[in-house]
């Protein structure tokens, strides 16, 4: 580990206090959502592949139907709905069914004249959404993320064990420019200080000279042999932070994150024996691993009664069934 520990600006023991216990509300699309959805004799495509339902073709009425199912609180002016693989937030050429596609639908089946979205999670990441019922409250939370503070904590399965148990990544990082194949592509880095094989990748600066300020708290839940369940706690909010972070601060990129797993090049992630092992797979079949970055839960401070509102999203059923394969358990007492 004495490598990646160069690339960290600062690490230190995590001495922000505790939060309380709380009763979080939650639920999860289970499989048997997904074999109901898959008797109808309509034109989607919708069964389970390489660990996850592929959602890519399904309809706006189907995905809202889905939503609906995983809603975690809807009260007031708020709905936090569970996130699943797969979707983006925001259509797009060749993005297929968004969750913005499925608003219209969605707001009709709350008896809510409009649904708002707040924030966004990336297509491959599952968990805790938030969305509001009018432009005020949208504006009012989406305030709160961008004055930071809104308390996010995500789990995420990493390849490697971080060599602190707990601590802060205080890193900044920047867009770059890579080639692959002959095409370009984007992906964010830590800078100043790049490896010198990171350095090769460079080939030039995308939006700015100047790299973002990117501070990501990190505790070890629990790890076995090359792999650790890890709670991230991103103090801000750069894109891909975490991802970064993991990979090129902590030297342990997310499991099934191919984007962020090699310096040198863009490559599928290649595990290690023992992890293929319990995984049960050879290592051409890792690059169809779904990422493992989950938002487990949001912490929102007190808006209109004074209350802080903690919604927690469960883990979904690939990341849970890898869990056990690898042997990795949430400790008792962490929510």
């Amino acid at each position: 580990m004495a490598a990646p520990m160069r690339m960290l600006s600062r690490v230190f023991l995590h001495q922000n206090p505790r939060f309380p216990p709380f009763s979080a509300v939650s639920s999860q699309l289970d499989r048997a959502d997904i074999q109901e959805l898959d008797l109808s004799h309509e034109k989607f495509l919708y069964r389970w592949k390489h660990q996850v339902p592929d959602l890519t073709h399904v309809s706006p009425h189907k995905l809202a139907g889905i939503l609906k199912k995983t809603i975690l609180y809807d009260e007031g002016d708020i709905v936090a709905i569970e996130k699943p693989y797969g979707v983006p937030v925001h259509g797009g050429p060749g993005m297929g069914v968004s969750i913005a596609d499925a608003l219209p639908i969605l707001q009709g089946a709350l008896k809510t004249e409009q649904l708002y979205l707040v924030h966004r999670l990336d297509k491959e990441t599952t968990g805790v959404m938030l969305l509001a019922k009018t432009d005020h409250t949208a504006r009012e939370l989406h305030n709160l993320f961008r004055l930071r503070k809104v308390i996010k904590k995500y789990w995420v399965l990493s390849m490697g064990v971080p060599s602190h148990e707990e601590g802060v990544v205080d890193i900044p990082i920047k867009e770059v420019e890579v080639t692959a194949h002959g095409r370009p592509h984007y992906r964010m880095v830590c800078v100043p200080e790049y490896s010198e094989e990171t350095k090769l990748l460079v080939k030039k600066k995308r939006k700015s000279d100047e790299a973002q300020v990117a501070v990501t708290g990190f505790r070890v839940l629990d790890s076995r042999g090359s792999c650790a369940l890890v709670e991230c706690q991103p103090e801000t909010g750069v894109k891909h932070q975490i991802r970064s972070h993991m990979s090129y601060g902590l030297g342990c990129p997310i499991l099934g994150d191919h984007k962020y797993s090699n310096h040198n090049k863009l490559a599928p992630q290649r595990l290690p024996t023992g992890m293929l092992e319990r995984l049960g797979i050879e290592q051409p079949k890792a690059r169809y691993l779904p990422m493992h970055l989950h938002a487990r839960q949001l912490i929102l401070p007190g808006l209109r009664d004074g209350r802080g509102l903690y919604l927690t999203a469960r883990l979904p059923d690939f990341f849970n069934r890898n869990m056990r394969k690898l042997r990795i358990r949430v400790p008792r007492g962490v929510k």
